[in-house]
């Protein structure tokens, strides 16, 4: 039994004041059955489940199904603005080494991004705002699948999400969890980005395969994609401006199957990350170019095969909205707690939600704004052995990172901050909907 969420050190945290007290309990209890049940993208079945009921013991309207295993459920409180929550569900083929008792049991499979503390926290916020008083207004909660392949949030949009809500919101919100001492929050300068837009490729080479000891009789795939690979570096290092923040990173490089045979094909896959649209179509356009030269170079029987299999925009949130939404972390947790944020080269397919989304035709276009911003996951032993100085025997110690098999938020600290600054953001979200042009107007039955 858990009176009172612990520090990782036994110091009681303060549990913020929008949190219900009935909220934060069974919200780490299904953290717990996350994090040790964890479901690769496209397979959220147990998860959505659990989601999905949750939200129908607290009252809310639940659809589920929505692009794969999307989950929405909707509690409307009279007329007024429309403020969407949404938290991901799924994990990511990762085999963890944490040690903790509530570890993975599914083998290859972590949730190491912390998508099952944003489910969790989000989970309580549904619960504090379904039993706590407020009006004037609608809460739509989204647990959203597949967001590690970059592909749930367009699915769920194309499958009706906002049709089956009752039509677009006003605004959008969301968290991450991230790499600096749990209990804080980070927004980005209002107007500024938060996270990168991303260009993800799957590419072919071609070659002729045959003998380990007969390499003259072959065109070997695998040298042409590791000639590829280095020079595909100097994409970022020699044509794109220093100014311009970019990554280009080959993540998978596959071939062959036994050493004693060259095979007729290598695989890639490369993520392109930049903040600006230009600048991901120059570095698309010369990755073809680099591939396509290298396979001519070796003698390819044919071109590579090169497949765009997700894009993200850039995620630039509401520059008012995220104003008002730090004011008020500042408020609820006191400004020692809340920071800026320099923008990250990660990225994320929530900006869909918003007005990339429109742009794109996945919606209405109507003005959505969008909110999102860091949730701090280390603990206070983990972030002093990070700060440590270093020689002799107090090497500082880097926090396992996002992806890492031994990422491991302190979830006591954690859980209720993200769910406090959940239930704060949505509150304010409503306030700031309500005093600008597009809120309650929009919403009148």
């Amino acid at each position: 039994m858990i009176d009172a969420p612990l520090s990782e050190e036994g110091a009681a945290v303060a549990v913020p004041p929008t949190v219900a007290p009935d909220a934060l309990r069974p919200a780490l209890e299904l953290y717990l059955a996350l994090h040790s049940h964890p479901e690769l993208s496209g397979a959220e079945h147990r998860t959505a489940a659990l989601f999905a009921n949750w939200l129908a013991e607290d009252g809310y309207a639940v659809t589920q199904g929505i692009g794969g295993h999307g989950v929405a459920g909707v509690l409307r409180r009279g007329a007024g603005p429309v403020v969407m929550l949404r938290a991901e569900l799924d994990a990511l083929p990762v085999t963890e080494e944490t040690g903790l008792k509530y570890a993975s049991t599914v083998p290859g499979v972590m949730h190491a991004c912390g998508h099952d503390l944003h489910l969790a926290a989000l989970a309580g916020a549904a619960r504090t705002l379904a039993r706590t008083d407020w009006r004037g207004g609608t809460a739509v909660i989204v647990g959203q699948p597949a967001e590690e392949t970059l592909t749930g949030a367009r699915d769920m949009l194309a499958d009706g999400l906002y049709d089956r809500i009752g039509g677009p919101p006003d605004a959008v919100l969301a968290q991450h969890a991230a790499p600096f001492p749990a209990g804080h929050l980070a927004h980005a300068a209002p107007g500024a980005p938060v996270l990168a837009g991303s260009v993800t490729l799957d590419a072919v080479l071609h070659g002729i395969g045959g003998h380990a000891g007969a390499p003259q009789l072959t065109v070997d795939p695998v040298v042409t994609a590791a000639a590829a690979v280095l020079r595909l570096q100097g994409i970022v290092a020699r044509e794109i401006a220093p100014a311009e923040q970019a990554v280009l990173t080959v993540g998978r490089l596959r071939a062959g199957d036994r050493a004693n045979v060259v095979p007729d094909r290598a695989e890639l896959g490369i993520s392109l990350r930049a903040f600006g649209e230009p600048v991901l179509e120059r570095m698309t356009a010369a990755v073809r170019r680099v591939l396509r030269a290298e396979s001519e170079a070796s003698g390819a029987p044919r071109p590579p095969d090169l497949t765009e299999t997700s894009r993200s925009p850039v995620l630039a949130p509401d520059a008012g909205l995220t104003a008002a939404l730090r004011a008020a972390h500042g408020e609820l947790f006191g400004e020692s707690r809340v920071s800026g944020l320099p923008p990250g080269t990660a990225t994320e397919d929530f900006p869909w939600f918003g007005p990339a989304g429109a742009g794109a035709g996945l919606h209405g276009g109507r003005d959505i704004r969008s909110a999102y911003w860091m949730l701090g996951t280390v603990g206070a032993a983990q972030w002093r052995a990070a700060l440590a100085p270093a020689g002799g025997t107090d090497q500082p110690v880097a926090p396992p990172p996002n992806h890492s098999p031994r990422f491991a938020p302190d979830v006591r600290t954690a859980l209720p901050t993200g769910i406090g600054a959940m239930t704060g953001a949505f509150r304010s979200a409503l306030r700031y909907s309500r005093e600008t042009v597009g809120g309650i107007e929009q919403h009148v039955p």
